[in-house]
């Protein structure tokens, strides 16, 4: 469990202004945020919000961690599941995909986070911050890839590259946030035939496949015989 997560500990009065701010950014986004707005949210005062945060900053970053504490969390047991590395490897891909699809909000800020360690205007702390942050995603990304480096050793897994491999089945994955959008009657046994599809299409790509005979092999085998 890396250190971001560890951090964590909430009341219940802080995961309800996270839960709140959460929607509001995935809504409309950092800069058009503001502590009055997830105040307004909440049918709160910006007092409330202001006792446990004294900027917006702050309560992003927040936010950002509460999003990758829900990935560690889904993904890790995951991990620690029976089977060869490719199995082992869609079941954290499908754990993913689950909490991509239940905490949308807070998954959508951390992409947002991502945006803005690359292309935003941050103070120092701030980018300290940001640093450590981009740092649990790297985190994230290294289960996949030593599960994925197994594969490869087990030889079940195609010699391609494990951080391209990696980076693109996470996008694949993440790319949900984007398109997916829960509907009423939305329920589990949705969610979770839509992570089994997207984890199939993406995980049956990798898998070590016998290499077919080229014709110039083929007519040889033939004139041997």
């Amino acid at each position: 469990m890396v250190d971001v997560q560890d951090a964590m500990d909430l009341t219940p009065a802080r995961r309800e202004i996270l839960e709140a701010a959460a929607d509001c950014f995935m809504e409309q986004g950092f800069h058009a945020t503001s502590i009055d707005v997830v105040a307004r949210r909440m049918g709160a005062t910006k007092g409330r919000v202001y006792h446990h945060y004294q900027s917006k900053m702050d309560l992003f970053f927040d936010v950002h961690r509460l999003g990758m504490q829900l990935l560690f969390e889904a993904v890790e047991p995951a991990s620690r599941a029976p089977g060869d590395a490719v199995q082992v490897l869609g079941g954290m891909m499908r754990a993913h995909a689950l909490a991509l699809f239940e905490h949308h909000a807070f998954e959508s800020v951390v992409v947002q986070g991502v945006h803005l360690h690359r292309f935003g205007a941050t103070t120092p702390a701030q980018r300290k911050v940001l640093d450590e942050l981009i740092a649990s995603r790297d985190c994230f990304e290294q289960l996949f890839r030593q599960q994925l480096e197994l594969g490869q050793q087990q030889g079940l897994v195609a010699a391609v590259s494990p951080s391209i491999a990696v980076k693109t089945l996470l996008g694949g994955l993440q790319w949900s946030l984007v398109w997916y959008r829960p509907e009423r009657g939305d329920g589990a046994a949705h969610r979770e035939r839509l992570a089994d599809a997207m984890v199939h299409t993406l995980v049956d790509g990798l898998r070590a496949r016998a290499v077919a005979p080229t014709v110039g092999s083929r007519t040889r085998r033939r004139r041997a015989v």
